[in-house]
């Protein structure tokens, strides 16, 4: 019998049978400002000549499956005759759900996955608990772990132990790959060039040219230098859909750092927000969200289990998710990690003394 893994997230989905090649497609429908009578259904997006101004059609809303009616059609697209072919009688399927997810949408999806698709057997879990499950599989002298799953709508931290969640020490914090790109919509158009209805374009930016810093402030003093001091400045190409389908970072040697391009390329230059706009996953406080950051939050899940074997100082962590799609979140989260326990530690001592 064939097992059908399937990570439902709420932007993108992974899909694809045990032991084969996985597929990344969009997980919703999309409307373009050129072919507004047609819905377009996740990887249909190719089939859109000018994909600027595209609405879309979510299935999830603030992290939570909600609208069935789109849910079922990308489903009937990624098992129908145009993806996978699934030959329900023979096939199990392993789909991923969000953590304390609501028991009337685990009702709903059950039903839908034996009744409308007849599935033989169906496994809900969490995407961070295959995760954890594939560690200690890989490194069986392991007890502990910490999943940083970093998703569309949320973060959370969860830890396991002895491939057992431990629900008591699992935070969330409200900052996922949704937000980071409406934030990044929001500076580009105050600053340069209104792009507020082109989320699809600037969700590529940011994935192609934004890094977790591990020296902000360093990093923000460079990229207020002049010419070639500043060594974090980029120049982005925007796509026309026409020559030009999909939007580039220019190399360092082909940038114009005084006056202006003589091409007619759209031109996009990006400086302090290529890690601005990542930090706030470790500050949620700069744009006004009254939340912990990421190490706080993992300190703060460590310190909530219970004390005894396994220490709490025995969980190895690492990122999963869709939001993370940046450079250097582990060796940042290691620096916010090693100043927080430590100023901690010294706050004990005081108080001990």
């Amino acid at each position: 019998m064939a097992t059908l893994v399937l990570d439902n997230g709420a932007n993108s989905a992974k899909i694809g049978y045990s032991q084969e090649k996985v597929r990344v497609i969009p997980n919703c429908q999309f409307r373009s400002k050129t072919s507004r009578l047609k819905t377009f259904t996740a990887n249909q997006l190719d089939e859109i000549k000018d994909p600027s101004g595209l609405f879309y059609i979510l299935p999830f809303q603030k992290g939570y499956l909600v609208n069935w009616d789109v849910q079922r059609k990308v489903w009937d697209h990624l098992f129908g005759k145009e993806m996978f072919k699934v030959e329900f009688v023979d096939t199990s399927i392993i789909i991923t759900e969000p953590y304390f997810n609501f028991s009337s949408i685990q009702e709903s999806m059950n039903e839908i996955l034996f009744e409308e698709y007849q599935f033989q057997s169906a496994l809900r879990i969490n995407a961070g608990s295959l995760a954890a499950h594939h560690y200690f599989h890989t490194k069986p002298s392991e007890l502990c772990c910490l999943v940083v799953d970093s998703g569309f709508s949320f973060t959370h931290i969860v830890p396991y132990c002895r491939s057992k969640k431990l629900k008591e020490g699992i935070r969330r914090i409200n900052v996922g790959g949704k937000l980071l790109t409406n934030h990044l919509k929001e500076i580009i158009s105050y600053r340069q060039l209104h792009v507020m209805d082109e989320t699809h374009v600037i969700n590529q930016v940011k994935e192609d040219v934004c890094y977790v810093s591990q020296q902000f402030y360093k990093d923000m003093e460079i990229a207020l230098s002049k010419g070639e001091d500043n060594s974090i400045v980029r120049d982005y190409v925007l796509p026309d859909f026409s020559s030009i389908k999909k939007g580039f970072c220019k190399p360092r040697e082909e940038m114009v750092l005084s006056g202006k391009y003589k091409t007619g390329e759209q031109i996009l230059r990006l400086a302090n927000e290529r890690f601005a706009v990542p930090e706030m996953l470790f500050h949620p406080s700069d744009i006004g969200i009254q939340e912990m950051g990421l190490p706080e939050a993992i300190v703060h899940s460590v310190q909530s289990l219970p004390e005894g074997p396994p220490p709490r100082d025995n969980y190895h962590d690492f990122f999963g998710g869709g939001g993370v799609i940046t450079e250097g979140p582990t060796t940042r989260r290691t620096f916010g990690l090693f100043s927080r326990t430590s100023n901690h530690s010294e706050k004990q001592e005081d108080s001990s003394c």
